[in-house]
């Protein structure tokens, strides 16, 4: 018999079937696999065991014995083909109990980063998505330009669709309301809430022209910049203006790991953005389209990337390799990621994405300069 936690559990010796009871398919949710599951006895009492384990882990770490137990538990449940090969959907009503599900059955798995737990997107469909609602607006956005600041413009844009100027309303004030009237401090638990949400929900045509509008000046930079409220979206206070050192990276991916959302949103990125000298997009997998909705994905979680100043297109986390010891060269990683990477050119990214409307063609032509302000 086995302790974990203060829970006494006795030796599973069980067998589960090659497929389970579901189908399986490319596609497969993995809520659905885990009703397949718990409909089956034997699949059902090693996947509440891991759930356990897995909860139990996040409080503090497993003994020796409990982790043996957990991994055979994990090693068993690998015959369950279904919720091998289940993937999530990006922004659904369900979306965190659906990760939950898939990083259960991978309960040791803490820097498996490498693939995506969200089902791939068809892209033709992804960029049709709203193209009705662009029309509306049209008429009102005969884009005008020269030495026009296009930060601007886009937020006039988004404030002529009401969905778009709704949500970024809702998250502004989330992200810049005072916990208390003493205390600079924001809840960034609800700014970033709310950030995701206008993400989640307002088409790209608008929240991706507001986050990678072209800037030929610093003042349309800063607007880009400060889009996504970097003062509470992931920059540190200590108290009233005072600005806190950036945290390590190694210790923000650590936090990041310990999170369903965040960790499934930074495994899409780097699944997604893995640059390749030898493609032509810079992409490994041949999809900036998908590197954009990628990074896009990682605001509003610890991870938050954002442009590195007023006048530089470079993105970068707010995080330092300082005091990283031997461990930094994979601290380096981390940021190389986003500083060197050249699948993550956002011109190029951009208007790769938006659809071939007259609007976003005027946009994307906008200021060859765009690459270096």
């Amino acid at each position: 018999m086995v302790i974990v936690g203060k829970k006494q559990l006795r030796p599973l010796i069980v067998s589960v079937s090659p497929t389970g009871s579901v189908p399986v398919s490319a596609s497969l949710d993995c809520l659905v696999a885990e009703q397949g599951c718990i409909q089956e006895q034997s699949c059902m009492v090693l996947y509440r065991l891991l759930e356990y384990c897995a909860a139990e882990e996040a409080v503090s770490p497993l003994g020796s014995d409990a982790r043996l137990e957990c991994l055979d538990a994990q090693n068993s449940l690998q015959h369950y083909r279904p919720l091998q090969v289940c993937k999530c959907q990006r922004g659904s009503r369900r979306e965190e109990h659906c990760l939950r599900v898939y990083w259960t059955v991978r309960f040791a798995a803490y820097d498996e980063y490498e693939v995506s737990p969200y089902e791939e997107l068809r892209l033709n469909l992804v960029r049709n998505i709203e193209m009705s609602r662009m029309a509306s607006i049209k008429a009102a956005s005969t884009l005008s330009v020269d030495g026009q600041n296009q930060c601007l413009k886009a937020a006039q844009d988004c404030g002529l669709y009401e969905k778009c100027g709704s949500l970024r309303s809702e998250y502004v004030v989330a992200c810049t309301k005072r916990v208390t009237a003493s205390d600079n401090s924001c809840n960034r638990q609800k700014c970033h809430k709310a950030l995701r949400r206008f993400l989640e929900r307002v088409p790209e045509e608008y929240s991706f022209a507001l986050l990678f509008c072209p800037c030929s000046d610093t003042l349309c930079g800063e607007r880009r910049r400060k889009t996504i409220v970097p003062s509470c979206s992931y920059e540190e206070n200590v108290k009233g203006e005072e600005r806190a050192g950036k945290p390590n990276c190694l210790s923000l991916q650590n936090y990041c790991s310990r999170d369903e959302l965040c960790r499934s949103r930074f495994a899409d990125f780097q699944h997604n953005c893995q640059p390749s000298p030898l493609s032509a997009s810079g992409c490994m997998r041949e999809s900036r389209a998908m590197c954009l909705k990628a990074y896009a994905g990682l605001i509003g979680t610890i991870m938050t990337p954002n442009y590195v100043s007023n006048s530089s297109t470079e993105v970068s986390q707010w995080c330092t390799c300082d005091g990283s010891g031997n461990e930094w060269q994979s601290c380096q990683r981390i940021l190389h990621m986003f500083s060197n990477n050249i699948c993550l050119r956002t011109f190029s990214l951009l208007c790769g994405w938006l659809p071939n409307v007259n609007v976003i063609s005027k946009f994307c032509a906008v200021n060859e300069s765009f690459h270096q302000i």
